[in-house]
Formats: structure tokens, sequence, C-alpha cells
């Protein structure tokens, strides 16, 4: 932030006395750092019963990345059954009815099942599948990183607070809970949706589609892997708009279950790392990596930094960054920020 044409040192902060006396307080104010507020959960209290807000209903107050994604995933359906319906004869196999037939062959192909009791059977077709298939499964993916992890989240809170319901445990309990084992908890809530889709889509196959116990549960399995050999399927009309709704639900599910289990390990063994950092031993070598301005002492800042940094929480082009930051509000350059700087900066 020098102004003579020396670069200064990262986290560079005079030493002059006023500052010297403030660095008494430097470990009583690192416990007093605001945070910026939560965005969607922050725990209320109504009429001394302890209750939390968004979780009620997960219709209630959709989050915009949901609401996109369920534009798109209706867009894409909507066009997909119309154009294959405009094709109909054009596809061959076992058909119901020409609307449901046109948007059951969509999900069959977005998902990727492709039992083969619907096919292409001419050279549009078979460019119109190939289109669909590449823009379904993209679909897919967004609908798997963006709602469904969303829905999930906004459940987590009603299964803590089941959990929990004989016990006296409050909001805070709660919420701390939750951001303490979020991703087992998610691949708790996933893991059970997918268990009841299983159980519902084979008594289903087994009531109406007249399948045995042993072929229904074999043709659930091959829909929500994708595998889709094609021996079983759905083929009545009531199959067929149930499968519209299962099998998207499934496929989408069992994505997720998967995406759990990796961000899961990933966890762990992220917690692993940050207990390895933090009970071992500090050398002399990490004092002087931690003193970032290079004055032969480290500040409480400067530690915090540099073990976050070996827990992989933050890298050097974060501090970077964050310091471009902090160089461009610090008009004066004092070393510090001060309301003039903002007031400043932000008139420029």
């Amino acid at each position: 932030m020098a102004n003579n044409g020396v670069k200064e040192p990262l986290l560079w902060v005079s030493l002059d006395a006023t500052q010297k006396t403030k660095q008494q307080l430097n470990k009583r104010s690192l416990l007093r750092f605001r945070s910026a507020p939560h965005a969607e959960i922050v725990p209320t209290e109504t009429n001394g019963n302890e209750s939390i807000p968004h979780s009620a209903s997960i219709f209630q107050n959709l989050h915009p990345s949901f609401k996109r994604v369920a534009i798109y995933l209706a867009v894409y359906l909507g066009v997909g059954a119309l154009i294959f319906y405009l094709v109909r004869n054009q596809i061959k196999g076992q058909k119901t009815d020409g609307i449901l037939d046109a948007l059951y062959f969509t999900i069959v192909t977005m998902t990727t099942v492709g039992y083969g009791d619907l096919v292409p059977n001419s050279h549009l077709t078979k460019l119109l599948a190939c289109a669909f298939v590449f823009s379904g499964m993209a679909l897919i993916g967004l609908i798997v990183s963006k709602a469904a992890d969303y829905l999930v989240e906004k459940q987590e809170l009603l299964l803590v607070k089941a959990m929990r319901m004989h016990q006296k445990v409050g909001s805070t309990e709660i919420l701390r809970e939750v951001q303490t084992n979020k991703t087992r908890y998610k691949l708790f809530l996933v893991f059970f949706l997918l268990l009841i889709l299983i159980i519902a889509g084979t008594i289903f196959l087994v009531t109406v589609e007249k399948l045995d116990v042993i072929d229904a549960f074999y043709c659930v399995c091959s829909t929500i892997t994708t595998l889709g050999y094609g021996d079983q399927s759905f083929s009545t009309q009531a199959g067929r708009i149930f499968a519209v709704f299962w099998i998207l639900t499934g496929t989408i599910t069992l994505a997720q279950l998967f995406l759990y289990i990796a961000e899961l390990n990933t966890e762990i063994r992220q917690k692993e790392l940050v207990k390895w950092v933090l009970t071992r031993k500090v050398t002399n070598s990490d004092l002087e990596a931690a003193d970032l301005d290079v004055d032969g002492t480290v500040r409480a800042a400067e530690f915090v930094i540099y073990k976050l940094k070996e827990m992989g929480k933050i890298s050097q082009e974060d501090i970077s960054l964050v310091m471009q930051e902090f160089e461009q509000l610090d008009v004066d350059d004092s070393g510090t920020l001060s309301t003039s700087d903002i007031t400043l900066a932000q008139s420029s």
C-alpha cells in the first residue's frame, strides 16, 4: 500500500505506539468477530416455543435456483412431449395413449433408462432422441446439483427435530447439530426416500402391471440404475402415468445418494486433515512460514491464516484477492480501515 515504489509484505501493519497498544486486545477481539447473518436459517422463538422458519413447507419461499431448475424441467418435458407426439408414427413399440407415450418416451430418454418398449423408427426420431438424451443428462446434473440438494437441505431440520423430539433441545442446538453432521443427515434422508421409492415401485408393478415380486423388484432396480434391459417395463396406461413421475424421481434420488456418499467421504478426510493440523506440534519453520509481514513475530491473525491454509480452507490466491480489496479500500495507505476510508472509497 505504500506509494514510494517499495512493495510491502502481506498483512502489513504499522508498529507505532498507538497500534502496539491495540495489539494487546488482539486475542479478545478475534473472539468478537461478527459474521454476516445466514441467508436461510435464523432461529426464532414464538410465545416461548422455539420454532425453525422455512421448514414447515418445502414449497414456501422457493429458492431462485429451484425455481429456475423447475422451469427448465417443465420446458424440457413440454417440448419433448410435443415433439415426440408429432412424430409418434415414427416411433414403434407398445403404445397406449399418444401424448402419454410421448411424455413417457421423453422421460425414459432423459434418464437414459431406455427400456426399448418404445424406440425411434426413422432418421428424424433417432436424431431427436440423440439431442434429447444429451440435453436431458445435462438437466439431470443440474437438478442433482441444485434443486434436489436444496429440497433435502430444507428437510434436514425436520429430521433432526424429529430425532430430538423427546429431548429438550432448542433451535440453536438443532442448527448446530445440522451443521456438524450436515452431509450425514442428507445421506440418511436420501437413502430413506430411495427405499420408499423402491418399495412403492415394486408394489405398483405387482398390483398394476401384474408382475411377480421378483420381476417387479428386478424392474425397479434396472430402472433406477438406468440399466433398462427392456424385458420388464411399464406397458399399461396407468403404469406409464406412474412411471412419468416415479422414473424421474427414482433416478435422481439414486444419483443424489451416490453424490452424498462421495461428499461424506471427502468430508471425513477433510476432518482428519483438520485434526492432524491442530494436534501436530508447531515448529520454528511453521513460525517462519506464518510470519507474513516478516517482522520476527506471529500475531493471532497471521497464525489463524497459516492454519487455515494448512487445513485447505483457503489458498494463497484467496488471501491475495482479499488483500487487493483491502488495498483498494485503504485510501489513505495507513494499513488500517476506518469509516473515512470506506466513505472515500465509495465516493471515488
